[in-house]
């Protein structure tokens, strides 16, 4: 249980049991926010697959779900997917998402500290993510836990009407040995 301002939140590995209500969080995250890839509707996930997928995240050493709790209820998430080659399967992508009402409460930092842990833990040496150039909350946030942009993808997206640039950042973990 983490303190984050006059709240007690909860980082977890998500479950199977998780899948309807992760999946309940990700369609209103796709309602409530631009900043998400799916717009409403878009997102078909059912919730046999998505159990399916917080599955295979406890199948492979290299993918986790984690989840955050507030007020009795799921109001954050974070995805790392590594990669499924011998090659890149050091490397993870990060997709993190929280309710608006929470955002600013210290809950992105608490999904990404567990997040490097767990990368730690499991032999992960680079975490990396994409974020709107003009998501100023999430930068600073990426940028204070050590995440530097590496480049940018000019006009990935379109947003409301208008062409949006996606930055690419990513945080190198360095050798196990070297922070234990």
């Amino acid at each position: 249980m983490k303190e984050t301002g006059q709240e007690k939140v909860r980082i977890r590995r998500a479950w199977e049991g998780d899948a309807e209500d992760l999946l309940r969080l990700q369609r209103r995250l796709d309602r409530e926010t631009t900043f998400m890839l799916l717009e409403p509707g878009e997102r078909t996930t059912t919730v046999r697959q998505e159990t399916e997928q917080i599955r295979r995240s406890f199948d492979t050493g290299n993918r986790t779900i984690l989840v955050a709790e507030a007020s009795g209820r799921m109001v954050g998430y974070l995805e790392a997917r590594g990669g499924d080659y011998r090659r890149n399967r050091h490397t993870a992508s990060i997709n993190m998402g929280i309710l608006q009402e929470f955002v600013g409460r210290g809950i992105g930092t608490a999904l990404m500290s567990e997040a490097e842990r767990w990368a730690r833990q499991h032999g992960i040496h680079r975490l990396e993510l994409t974020v709107m150039e003009h998501n100023e909350a999430a930068i600073s946030l990426y940028k204070k836990m050590g995440f530097a942009i590496e480049g940018r993808r000019r006009e990935s997206l379109f947003v409301e009407g208008s062409f949006v640039d996606e930055l690419y950042m990513a945080k190198l973990l360095g050798r196990q040995e070297e922070h234990e």
